[in-house]
């Protein structure tokens, strides 16, 4: 795993330890990195009113965009799952939003990185910005 790759991950687990999620107990982290380097965190934080929480991906979306960038190189999800915990779908929409077919999303529990999905595997014939710009 490169160095970068590595802080990427270590990013996604540490921010899961401020995960709000008494009602499902299955906390969540997630570190995406734009094109200039930085990187933005967020995890999942659930309402007792469902479906009212925030998914991570969501999170560090939307703390991205309120930095005032647009674009998500890659992006890293941790969980502590049985299998893999790969992002919801309306997550997948929010990351095609601001990503292209061949980012890459990879999927990692505690103890490392277990798989790695470009956006089109995950997300097909996806419907995104560019086809509602001229």
């Amino acid at each position: 795993m490169s160095d970068n790759l590595q802080k990427l991950f270590e990013a996604a687990v540490k921010v899961r330890e401020n995960s709000y999620s008494p009602y499902s107990k299955f906390p969540v982290g997630a570190a995406l990195q734009t094109p200039d380097g930085a990187i933005f965190t967020a995890t999942n934080v659930e309402n007792a009113s469902y479906p009212m929480g925030t998914c991570a991906e969501e999170g560090a979306i939307s703390a991205m965009v309120a930095s005032g960038r647009r674009a998500i190189a890659r992006i890293v999800i941790v969980a502590d799952g049985q299998g893999l915990v790969t992002p919801c779908g309306a997550c997948r929409q929010r990351i095609r939003e601001f990503a292209n077919s061949e980012t890459i999303i990879h999927i990692g529990n505690l103890t490392g990185l277990t798989a790695r999905f470009s956006l089109d595997a995950l997300l097909p014939e996806s419907f995104g910005p560019d086809n509602l710009l001229r």
